[in-house]
């Protein structure tokens, strides 16, 4: 299998007329989508697995709500 470099791939892409570098970036855009969508389904399943098989414990919502804005300050000081 021929493996190429990023830069490699951005030179042939800018040979694309603008029209095709949009629909490009739309396809890249949609499949990115669609594969987030599949993380977070598969992420779903085990987690209701493992609230089914009694792994998880109740939390205060309070908690919850905690655990999730330190979450999402640590994804934005990435």
């Amino acid at each position: 299998m021929n493996t190429i470099t990023l830069d490699q791939a951005l030179d042939t892409v800018m040979q694309l007329s603008f029209e095709q570098q949009e629909m490009l970036l739309d396809i890249i855009h949609r499949r990115h989508i669609e594969s987030r969508r599949r993380e977070i389904a598969q992420d779903a399943q085990e987690a209701i697995a493992a609230f089914h098989a009694g792994k998880l414990k109740p939390q205060p919502v309070e908690e919850i709500i905690t655990e999730l804005r330190q979450s999402l300050d640590e994804m934005i000081d990435e």
